[in-house]
């Protein structure tokens, strides 16, 4: 993982070093993320599980909406370019039961299913405005190393058994997985040094998976799809 950070941040820190005379900021966000919730994981998680909270439907995308945000460090590098490097989290956790299966006595096989994701990368903004402007909007685009974790714990039919027994376990998949994301917002100056920030991001991102959701001896690959769109509100400071 260290290694597929320094890869992908390596020629923003290069540029960011020659570009140090220059003005840079600091941004400190909130918002939330809304996964996409394509691709096979997604969909098989639709046909087995409900979601605890909303127990008439499968789970869906929208149940991993969850809270987003972090930090970013950037430098004009040009007139009305910038380059930005930064480092986000996201984490959810769904409470869920079988859609078509429960115990013998009628009760729920409740499971907890958890995605967290730590997105690493590099943004390249046009800001076409002055320094003294009031209101700056911006747009761009970049890279990512995404850190991620998908776990799923709590009781389980075995289907490889014909007998259905319910058992207690846990599977899980974490990796590295790389995107790109595009952005754009507006930072609304309150005085020369000081804004609020609010921004729109989409992150395109898939993977295979392995460790415990590797593709067994029928072939079915599953596939995490971590596409979707960000929206945060937050503060740049400027220096």
């Amino acid at each position: 993982m260290r290694r597929a950070i320094l890869t992908l941040m390596l020629p923003a820190l290069l540029v960011a070093g020659e570009g140090r005379a220059s003005a840079g900021g600091l941004d400190v966000r909130i918002g939330a993320f809304f996964p996409r919730g394509n691709e096979s994981l997604f969909q098989d998680l639709n046909s087995l599980y409900t979601p605890n909270a909303d127990p008439a439907r499968g789970v869906r995308g929208r149940d991993f909406n969850g809270v987003f945000g972090g930090v970013e460090y950037s430098t004009v590098v040009a007139p009305n370019v910038e380059v930005g490097i930064h480092m986000d989290g996201y984490g959810r956790r769904v409470e869920t039961s079988y859609r078509d299966y429960t115990r013998p006595s009628g009760d729920e096989i409740r499971q907890t299913l958890k995605l967290d994701m730590v997105p690493v990368g590099a943004t390249i903004r046009l800001v076409p405005t002055s320094k003294r402007a009031r209101i700056a909007p911006y747009v761009g685009g970049g890279v990512d190393a995404i850190f991620y974790r998908y776990e799923e714990e709590g009781d389980f039919v075995d289907f490889f058994d014909p007998s259905y027994p319910i058992i207690a376990d846990r599977f899980k998949d974490s990796s590295t997985m790389f995107g790109v994301h595009a952005v754009a917002g507006v930072r609304v100056y309150i005085n020369r040094d000081f804004a609020i920030v609010a921004e729109g991001r989409y992150q395109w991102a898939q993977k295979d998976m392995g460790e415990d959701f590797a593709p067994n001896e029928s072939g079915l690959v599953n596939r995490l799809d971590l596409s979707g769109p960000s929206a945060v509100v937050g503060v740049h400071v400027r220096f």
